[in-house]
C-alpha cells in the first residue's frame, strides 16, 4: 500500500472517531434529560461504522488495482433500542400517573469508556499520520 493510501485511511479513521466522541460526549450531556422535542426522554445514540473503499480510478492511475485502500466511516447514528429506566418521582413535572419518570437508558461508565476508545482510536490514528508524514519527508530528502 503506498503513503498516500495509507493517509486516507488513517484520515478517515480521524474523521469518523471524532464524530464517535461527538456522539458519545452527547450522550453524556444527556443523560438526565426527561423530555425532548419529539416527546419522551433522550434516546441514548449509538454510532454504526461502515468500511469504504477508495475510488477505482486513482488506485489503478497509481498503479495499485489489487490494493484497494480502505477507510472508515459513520454509517448511520441510530437510537438505542433499550427501554428508559424508570425513576420513582412523584413531584416531577414529567412524572406519568403513577408517578414515575422515564430517564434515558444511559450508563455514564459506559458512555466513559466509549469516549475513551474514541480519543485513544483517535491518538493511534494521529501518530499513524504523523509517522506516514516523516516517511514522505524523508523519502523526499532522499530525492534531494
Amino acid at each position: 500500500m503506498n503513503l498516500f493510501a495509507m493517509l486516507e485511511v488513517s484520515g478517515s479513521a480521524l474523521t469518523a472517531e471524532r464524530q464517535r466522541a461527538e456522539v458519545v460526549t452527547s450522550n453524556l450531556a444527556n443523560q438526565e434529560t426527561t423530555r425532548t422535542p419529539e416527546g419522551g426522554p433522550y434516546r441514548r445514540q449509538l454510532v454504526v461504522f461502515h468500511t469504504r473503499r477508495m475510488p477505482r480510478f486513482p488506485i489503478m492511475l497509481a498503479g495499485l488495482g489489487s490494493m484497494a485502500a480502505k477507510g472508515v466511516q459513520i454509517d448511520q447514528v441510530i437510537d438505542d433500542p433499550r427501554p428508559p429506566i424508570e425513576r420513582y418521582q412523584p413531584g416531577h413535572p414529567d412524572a406519568d400517573a403513577k408517578g414515575y419518570v422515564a430517564y434515558p437508558a444511559i450508563d455514564p461508565v459506559e458512555e466513559t469508556a466509549d469516549l475513551l476508545g474514541a480519543v485513544r482510536a483517535y491518538e493511534l490514528n494521529a501518530s499513524a499520520v504523523q509517522s506516514i508524514k516523516t516517511m514522505i519527508q524523508q523519502s523526499l530528502d532522499l530525492l534531494r
